[in-house]
């Protein structure tokens, strides 16, 4: 990519936890229940209710607090009041704002949730109960998801290698709220759980998040189902594939390359066939042609494309989407030595197209090739979709907020971009047309991995190289450079951290297909 600018092994844990029946091995650890809003509040270290701007909080029946605490909170968004209860079950009631608006916004209360948790946790709460007493109507699953995905997600901690990690306190999180919402509740449980488990692995330093662990982590998720499957293509596979794009960028490094490949499959017969490629570079120095030192560490983060396809398929099964499902992650370092590839080196893919690598930083586009070859020979998707921490260009055009969209389909790119509105994970179409691709031409070779240095729009032009792989299928390209890390703090996630982008974003659009 250019862009200058719980863990002893695989089952350490986020500090909250996902509950998902026979799909989840409990890696998240707290159990959250899921209760209607009737009879006697049970007793709770910290009461979470919700309000909207000018409305009265609706406490629960026996539970009062200062009459000061309520006439000084306005319920504007994000707004919090702390109070003691003067009686009832609770100790604590937490009072948080949604704002103003004839609808509730979800990402505010995505937002609520994970303002919840992280202050449960600081007051050493072990118990925490979200009551939520509100007009809802039809926003009530949706409502609902939005605050499940934000209680997994905004207690999402990394603290596997602190010599003496904190303990967490909060170990229980009930919900108090109408079927339909706790029904949306338990999906955003399982969204916001690929989330977090996307995140860890971006997280996770390079040396301990290698191809091999990469691996690990793939066939531990296949494991959560019958219905997941995986196999891991090594080099010497590779090589019979005649993938030397893919193979070239690993030359360099101690650390061998692999093809991993998830399969998902339902329980009901398959509507549709979709494949998801994620770039898994788990560390890029950009070979020969080498990285400025300043931000290097970032470089972990090459493989944020892979983290979210592993991320999706741990919580394929839970939500069973009537789609077979394929995931393909090549996963590779580049590192340089005396077997590196060298700046004007040609490669040939496995569809048989020759590469001119005049950049060893535009590795990328070199491991998505062949995969993206190898998914349009081989599984024959009606619909494909990459993800890529590809080019530093997107960061200049959509900053960190915006991931950009392109590819040969105008439907799935709209698909994408809608379900970007729902998730909150936005995606901004860029174009590719013939000038992008006619740049892309080598002299030497069939193609050359970068663009000419006048022609700008890296982002289109990197879109134009990998349309070179994937035939006649309908494909999209998400590049997500910019939004991957270094996003806006939006209690749930962002920050200079990994974000899990594209997970929610996949799900969303794997459930509407």
């Amino acid at each position: 990519m250019i862009k200058n600018i719980r863990v002893s092994g695989f089952s350490r844990r986020p500090a909250i936890a996902l509950e998902l029946g026979d799909s989840n091995d409990h890696e998240y650890g707290v159990k959250i229940a899921f209760k209607t809003p009737s009879g006697q509040l049970p007793k709770t270290d910290l009461l979470i209710v919700l309000s909207a701007e000018g409305k009265k909080p609706k406490l629960p029946s026996g539970v009062s607090v200062p009459p000061n605490a309520l006439k000084s909170f306005g319920g504007e968004s994000r707004e919090t009041r702390f109070a003691d209860a003067v009686e009832g079950p609770a100790a604590r009631v937490l009072l948080i704002g949604l704002g103003k608006g004839k609808k509730i916004d979800p990402d505010t209360v995505r937002r609520a949730a994970a303002i919840a948790v992280q202050k449960a946790e600081k007051t050493d709460a072990a118990s925490a109960t979200f009551w939520i007493d509100l007009a809802l109507g039809k926003q009530a699953a949706e409502l609902g998801q939005a605050l499940g995905e934000g209680i997994v997600m905004g207690a999402y901690r990394l603290t596997d290698f602190k010599s003496d990690p904190k303990t967490e306190s909060l170990k229980k999180v009930s919900i108090h709220a109408v079927t339909d919402f706790n029904r949306g509740a338990k999906i955003g449980e399982m969204t916001g759980g690929g989330n977090a488990l996307s995140r860890r692995l971006q997280d996770t330093p390079a040396n301990k998040m290698r191809p091999k662990d990469m691996v690990a982590e793939a066939r531990k998720i296949a494991r959560l189902s019958p219905r997941i499957s995986v196999k891991a293509i090594d080099e010497k596979g590779m090589a019979k594939l005649k993938m030397g794009s893919l193979l070239s960028v690993s030359q360099g490094s101690a650390e061998p390359a692999y093809l991993i490949h998830l399969v998902y499959k339902p329980a009901k017969k398959a509507k549709r066939r979709i494949c998801l490629v994620g770039k898994g570079l788990t560390f890029d120095s950009g070979g020969i042609s080498i990285k400025p030192s300043a931000r290097m560490d970032e470089m972990k983060y090459d493989m944020s494309g892979g983290a979210a396809v592993l991320g999706t398929f741990h919580s394929l099964a839970a939500l069973n989407p009537d789609v077979e499902v394929h995931g393909l992650v090549p996963t590779s370092e580049n590192l340089l030595n005396g077997e590196a590839v060298k700046p004007g080196d040609v490669v040939t893919a496995c569809n048989g197209l020759t590469i001119e690598v005049l950049n060893t930083d535009a590795e990328g586009r070199l491991i998505l090739a062949d995969a993206l070859a190898y998914a349009e020979e081989t599984i024959k998707p009606d619909a494909m979709i990459d993800l890529a921490t590809l080019t530093g260009a997107v960061v200049v055009a959509l900053g960190h907020e915006l991931t950009g969209v392109m590819g040969n389909d105008q439907a799935l790119i709209d698909a994408l971009v809608a379900s970007g509105e729902e998730t909150s994970e936005a995606v901004w179409p860029l174009p590719i047309v013939d000038f992008h691709k006619k740049d892309m031409k080598g002299e030497v070779g069939d193609l050359r991995n970068i663009s000419s240095p006048g022609t700008g729009a890296g982002s289109s032009t990197a879109g134009a190289f990998l349309s070179n792989f994937v035939g006649e299928i309908p494909w999209a390209h998400l590049d997500i450079a910019g939004t991957a890390w270094g996003a806006s703090d939006r209690d749930y996630q962002g920050g200079p951290k990994g974000t899990g982008v594209g997970v929610r974003l996949l799900l969303d659009y794997l459930r509407k297909q």
